[in-house]
């Protein structure tokens, strides 16, 4: 019988999370530059993409069930889907403070270690969400890294969201 909250992969588990639900930790030493795990789903179109991903956000709004879009973008034609359980990847939680990034190779998602990372430690890249003063606070950031800006905002948009904070109050 296998234990589905501890689904041993290559290089990865997938199990509890302490940052948020579900999360991918490193099952052994995974070297800087190693490709981890490819993103995979049903391959849409933008405004498909842009469809299920308001009809998600509009179901679980206020729900407390979060993290269920699942929508990433593959090129500026095409979103892939990857709300299917046979997606491990989209365990992986967003931090302040990553061990991995995304990168597009062939067209294909992968999530790639930018450092290495030792066994047990989980999986993280920043999700890049671009600062949208209306919606920002729909994210908030769990990570508890040290430089966490409390919200699930792309760090080259940190700039952008502190200066909209410090004129709020």
């Amino acid at each position: 019988m296998v234990n589905k909250s501890r689904l041993i992969e290559t290089n990865y588990i997938v199990k509890h999370s302490k940052i948020h639900g579900t999360g991918i930790y490193a099952y052994s030493e995974i070297k800087k530059g190693t490709k981890i795990i490819e993103y995979v789903g049903e391959k849409i179109s933008k405004k498909e993409g842009d469809r299920r991903s308001e009809a998600r956000i509009k179901k679980y709004l206020n729900s407390k069930k979060t993290g269920s879009v699942y929508i990433f973008e593959l090129n500026s034609r095409y979103d892939v889907d990857g709300s299917k359980k046979y997606n491990k990847a989209r365990y992986i939680n967003h931090s302040c403070n990553p061990n991995c990034e995304v990168d597009i190779i062939s067209g294909k998602i992968w999530i790639i270690a930018i450092k290495n990372i030792k066994k047990n430690i989980e999986l993280t890249y920043d999700y890049g969400y671009e600062f949208d003063k209306t919606d920002f606070e729909d994210h908030k950031c769990l990570c508890g890294s040290n430089n966490c800006i409390g919200y699930i905002i792309a760090k080259d948009d940190w700039p952008k969201l502190k200066r909209f904070l410090s004129k709020k109050n």
